[in-house]
Order: structure tokens, then sequence, then C-alpha cells
């Protein structure tokens, strides 16, 4: 077990099964708001399914509107069940702020793999490989 720490940007606890990214993501254009799937075919997580786990990446990109995709995402229950990234940048910061999805960045995100479990609790990051 390992036990990391971040910087609380949406507080809250969830637990879930690890999908690590090391590419950014948006979730306009990138992601399926009505199915959760990566629709974007030269990302690493094309075909994946993000809802109910724990999205590890480094970091958002795109447009201002990938923070209300990522509410359309809660509302059709197909969001992440938490976020975890290197360094935050607003876009994901207040998708995941209005959608309830607990997230933390200034996380060490190479010491968590697809497949761990990964619990979300405020400022701590407790992964289980």
């Amino acid at each position: 077990m390992k036990r990391l720490t971040g910087r609380v940007i949406k507080h809250g606890r969830a637990s879930g099964i690890a999908l690590v990214s090391s590419e950014p993501i948006s979730f306009f254009g990138m992601v399926d708001a009505e199915t959760g799937r990566v629709i974007e075919a030269s990302h690493p997580l094309a075909g994946q399914q993000i809802g109910g786990r724990v999205l590890v990446f480094p970091t958002g990109k795109g447009s201002t509107v990938g923070s209300y995709s990522l509410y359309r995402l809660a509302k059709a229950g197909h969001a992440p069940a938490a976020i975890i990234n290197a360094e935050s940048d607003p876009i994901v910061a207040v998708g995941a702020i209005i959608s309830g999805i607990p997230m933390v960045d200034q996380v060490d995100i190479t010491q968590i793999r697809t497949g761990d479990r990964v619990c979300v609790d405020g400022e701590q990051v407790i992964v289980e490989s």
C-alpha cells in the first residue's frame, strides 16, 4: 500500500479502480458526454470508459466547455469517481467542483497504475496494487 498526499481541489471521499493516462485529457471532444467513453482515437485511453473509475492524468487541456462536459458526464452517471492530477488546470477544477467529483492535484501520478485500487479522502490518496 502506498500513501500519497495532494492538494485538495474538491474535497470528498471516493474509491475505485484507477484508469491512468500519461497524456492530458480534454472532456470536450475527447470524451463522449453521453457514454463516458474516450472517443479520441489517438489518445492512449481511446475506447476506455471513465465512469466510476479514479481518473489519473497529468493535467487537463482544451476548451472551457470541458467544465460543462464533465458536469454532463456526472448528470448522465458516467463521471469518474475521483480525479487525480499532477497539476490541475482551471477547466477540470471547475468541472470537478460543479459536478461534486473529489479531486486532488500535486500528486506523483507515476506511483499509480491502471488497475490499482485507489481511495481519495481529502488530501490523502491511498493506492493498493
